[in-house]
Parts: C-alpha cells; sequence; structure tokens
C-alpha cells in the first residue's frame, strides 16, 4: 500500500472526513468508527508510518508526539483519573487492521486483561 492509498493518511489530508479531537503538529486524534469502549479513539502520526515495526531509531521524537497525544486525549476525555489503555497493534497477528501507525485510546469502563 502507498501512502496515497493509506486510509489514514486521507483522513490526515482531509479528503475523507473523521470526528478530530485533537490534533499537533506531528499527529491527529479521532474518533473511531467501529468503538470498543465509551472512548475509543485513534492517534496517528500524521507521517505515514506502516507499523511500529516499520519505526526506526529516528522516529523516535515522532513516536514520543503520538503518545504525549494519547495522554492529552485521555485527559480531554476525563479518563485520566479513572483510568485508560493506549494498544497498538502490529501486524496481521497483532490485529492491526490498517497499514499505518496508529494507537487506540480506550477509556469509560473497566477494561479486562487479557482483551477478548
Amino acid at each position: 500500500m502507498t501512502e496515497t492509498d493509506c486510509l489514514f493518511c486521507k483522513i490526515v489530508d482531509r479528503s475523507i472526513s473523521a470526528e478530530i479531537v485533537a490534533e499537533t503538529d506531528d499527529a491527529l486524534a479521532f474518533r473511531d468508527i467501529d468503538p470498543k469502549a465509551p472512548v475509543h479513539v485513534l492517534v496517528i502520526p500524521k507521517r505515514h508510518m506502516a507499523s511500529l515495526a516499520a519505526a526506526d531509531e529516528g522516529d523516535g521524537t515522532l513516536l514520543g508526539a503520538v503518545l504525549l497525544l494519547a495522554r492529552d486525549v485521555a485527559r480531554a476525555e476525563g479518563v485520566e483519573e479513572s483510568g485508560f489503555r493506549v494498544v497498538t497493534n502490529t501486524g496481521e497477528d497483532g490485529g492491526q487492521s490498517v497499514a499505518h501507525l496508529h494507537a487506540h485510546v480506550l477509556g469509560g469502563r473497566v477494561l479486562h486483561w487479557p482483551p477478548g
């Protein structure tokens, strides 16, 4: 898949609409269209990166920006105090369904481990 075919890149460039909840220069957060919890927001780097496995040593700042925005989303959504989960699925066996790195911010209910 190329960057021009990537669903999440199209959300970044606004050619596909999404309910955007937060944004920085490097990352974008939007509501998942199939939520698994009362709060379910995806946080992505604006630059295309297929997965966490595709990150290299120079991507630390970008990865940090994704996690910091995930933290900010949890605060803004009111789940920082009660607790939340940040999950990044990588590869087919890891459950990754879109080939663009994304972190799921989940909260608003008790989250069990391991997930079902």
